[in-house]
């Protein structure tokens, strides 16, 4: 067959709909941890709770998570919803919160550690249900049957396996996204950008492909006039649904792998990177590329090749015009220090769907362009 898909989390997309959580957490009993960001607005995270609470919905709330917090964080949400006897997770807030949940969510049954999760202890399709309510969007990893997350003990990123049907639903309310002027556009590239690599992986196929393309229309759109929190939300889904039915590629990994090593955002490494890796796409898929091309605004080349080499160029001048810096030189990054977590980056499995040879002297010559 071409192509086997089944989508199981049940979601909303939309301003406003956070007021369904009360109702769909409800199905899972009285007792429900929420898992939120220590920068959300106190309030934001009141409307939540009285949103729960007004379906009769008992709260216990961990609003400790930040961006740099060390994913074994989740033992101390576990550790709180055992003592609360909570039937469910909520995640509210960013990607790091939204990590930490999921691996929660994973462990709290089965009472293990975070490290014998990293290292691959089977969850035997046990789980606390995980409810997600972004308030950044989703992530390439969002809804695939595992993520990332990176080994306290030595920064090196690994691949977990996500149990199936984890997700109850996902609330994407487009209200809550709140984007600083001067942060919005790496958002917006770190979007492309995980459309752009799925797009072209060699598991794609015409499910991804019409998801993607659509997605890869909107960033553009994006690109060219600024943040719109709803467009952004509708691209943002349509990227993490691509992605689960094609797969991440090597510039996913790298830019994890830069983060967990480097104070330096996931957001703003996948910018850096973007450029970078739609040159190899160019190369790999010009036919595809071509049309990626057409997204931008280029439709004057000659040939096929000739558009898809384009890309990249096209792509360099969106980052000036956004005053988006093309490398992370500022961020003094020791290429000593990082070739370790590039190594096990490459070494991933998903890595393996990139349509272009991932060799390590090839990452590492990317790495030394970019730092």
């Amino acid at each position: 067959m071409d192509i086997s898909f089944k989508f199981d989390p049940e979601v909303h997309i939309g301003a406003d709909t956070l007021s369904m959580a009360g109702t769909i957490c409800r199905r899972h009993g009285e007792r429900i941890m929420i898992s939120a960001d220590h920068t959300l607005d106190p309030q934001t995270v009141n409307r939540l709770k009285e949103i729960l609470e007004d379906s009769g919905i008992e709260t216990i709330v961990f609003d400790g998570i930040e961006e740099d917090s060390p994913v074994d964080m989740a033992e101390n949400i576990v550790e709180l919803s055992q003592a609360a006897h909570c039937n469910a997770i909520v995640g509210f807030g960013g990607r790091k919160t939204q990590l930490i949940a999921r691996m929660a969510a994973i462990m709290a049954p089965m009472r293990i550690s975070v490290f014998e999760l990293l290292e691959g202890r089977m969850f035997q399709n046990k789980f606390l249900p995980l409810i997600s309510i972004p308030v950044e969007g989703l992530d390439s990893f969002s809804l695939t049957e595992n993520f990332i997350a990176a080994d306290p003990r030595n920064r090196l990123i690994k691949s977990i396996q996500s149990p199936h049907g984890l997700y109850s639903a996902v609330i994407i309310d487009s209200s809550l996204f709140k984007f600083a002027p001067n942060v919005a556009a790496v958002y917006i590239l770190e979007g492309f950008f995980s459309a752009l690599e799925a797009y072209c992986s060699a598991k794609a196929n015409f499910l991804s492909d019409a998801l993607l393309e659509r997605s890869l229309s909107f960033f553009a759109k994006l690109l060219k006039s600024g943040m719109n929190a709803d467009i952004y939300a509708q691209a943002s889904f349509l990227t993490a649904l691509g992605n689960s039915a094609s797969s991440p590629g090597a510039g996913a990994a790298l830019a994890y792998a830069i983060n967990a090593r480097f104070p330096v955002s996931k957001q703003v490494c996948s910018a850096v990177l973007l450029p970078f890796m739609a040159e190899k796409l160019a190369s790999a898929r010009p036919e595809k590329m071509a049309r990626v091309a057409s997204f931008l605004g280029n439709t004057k080349a000659a040939s096929v090749a000739e558009a898809a080499n384009s890309t990249a160029d096209g792509i360099r001048r969106c980052m000036e015009a956004l005053h988006v810096k093309p490398d992370l030189k500022e961020f003094n990054i020791s290429l000593d220090r990082l070739a370790a977590g590039v190594v096990a980056a490459r070494n991933l499995d998903f890595v393996a769907n990139s349509p272009w040879i991932v060799s390590e002297e090839e990452v590492l010559k990317i790495m030394r362009d970019i730092i």
